[in-house]
């Protein structure tokens, strides 16, 4: 399904641009490209959670994302990525049940390194590698059983992959793909319960740049 899903999106760019942009409109060093995508945040998760057993489930969510590339060569760019991404979390196949566990927000500054490379008068693919600083700026417990809920910050590895399509003077459409490997521990009700939950998310993103 979500590769489905990055099909679909990959195909947008294809039917609307328009290739009437000559090479030298593409990016190249020197220029800042600033990107605004609508991403869906679709979570690869597993966990190990002491006491009760079980597995977790974590919902996918569609958000906003903004994103700052400098080129420091025509090939070669650094890309700081910022959203904010709200989840709700739950606990499977427990001692106890299904658990609603509460409410999750993360904040996952990401900063990668790309290679790009520029195909024809307006197709320019990348690839990248990075760093991921994820802060659980919200961690609220559901109630009832679960009276408590805190997620530990962590770093983790992003990956990368997409390609810029130009459309006329500085503007550009955008698709993007991301892995991070994203793990944090989980303690609920004041520790009598841990969990060491992996999120992992895959993040699909379609959106508009603009050079400068």
């Amino acid at each position: 399904m979500k590769l489905n899903i990055w099909a679909m999106a990959a195909m947008v760019p294809v039917l609307i641009c328009a290739p009437d942009a000559s090479a030298q409109d593409m990016v190249k060093a020197g220029d800042f490209l600033l990107r605004g995508r609508a991403i869906l945040v679709a979570p690869d998760e597993s966990a190990t959670i002491s006491a009760i057993g079980g597995d977790v489930g974590i919902d996918n969510a569609v958000m906003p994302e903004l994103d700052l590339s400098y080129f420091i060569t025509d090939h070669l760019a650094v890309e700081l990525i910022a959203a904010v991404s709200p989840h709700d979390a739950r606990a499977k196949g427990t001692a106890l049940g299904d658990l609603e566990l509460g409410e999750l927000l993360l904040l996952p500054p990401t900063l990668t390194v790309q290679y790009h490379q520029q195909f024809g008068d307006y197709f320019k693919p990348y690839i990248g590698a990075g760093v991921n600083y994820t802060m659980f700026i919200k961690d609220k417990a559901e109630g009832g059983v679960v009276t408590q809920m805190k997620a530990r910050d962590s770093f983790g590895i992003a990956l990368q992959a997409g390609a810029d399509f130009a459309v006329k003077g500085p503007w550009m459409i955008n698709i993007d793909m991301k892995k991070l490997f994203l793990d944090t521990r989980v303690t609920l009700n004041d520790g009598a319960i841990e969990a060491n939950v992996d999120i992992d998310p895959w993040i699909f993103g379609i959106g508009v740049g603009y050079k400068f």
